[in-house]
């Protein structure tokens, strides 16, 4: 057997991997955690701005994503060009994508936020939606870390 990273990905599969990505954005724009906590794993483990490792959803939301999602805005993946890797029984899969958004200075000028993601996700069956386990989101080079935007979570 030949592994190769860019063999082809069942159309559902992808699909199914860009709606992950969509969904987590449209959480990020509504600062809403709540129901974000449902595209993750009890236990999923991410790297992290503020810590080198996270583990837990409530861990995660708590030391990272409260620290970060309500100071953003526009947050929103380039669907079109998301990039899978999904394996052959098509119950693991790791998502990429870009994404941009609008951060702030201390001052409130907006500055362009651009970064990527990478995500491990995994499903019981096939059809099932994709479930993060890992996380890796990173800011291109070059961006500031550290936006001061103040929107209130919905949840």
């Amino acid at each position: 057997m030949t592994v190769k990273a860019t063999a082809p990905v069942h159309p559902d599969d992808l699909a199914a991997v860009r709606d992950w990505f969509r969904i987590l954005s449209e959480h990020v724009r509504a600062v809403d955690f709540v129901p974000a906590r449902a595209i993750f794993a009890e236990d999923f483990i991410a790297f992290g701005t503020y810590s080198d490792f996270l583990v837990g959803r409530d861990n995660t939301e708590g030391n990272q994503w409260r620290k970060v999602w309500p100071t953003i805005d526009g947050f929103t993946y380039r669907l079109d060009n998301v990039q899978a890797v999904v394996s052959p029984d098509r119950l693991h899969a790791t998502g990429m994508a870009v994404w941009d958004s609008t951060g702030y200075r201390e001052d409130g000028t907006p500055f362009d936020r651009p970064g990527r993601t990478t995500v491990s996700l995994a499903r019981e069956k096939v059809g099932d939606p994709w479930v993060a386990t890992h996380t890796h989101m990173s800011l291109f080079r070059g961006t500031p870390d550290v936006s001061h935007g103040k929107k209130a979570p919905r949840s």
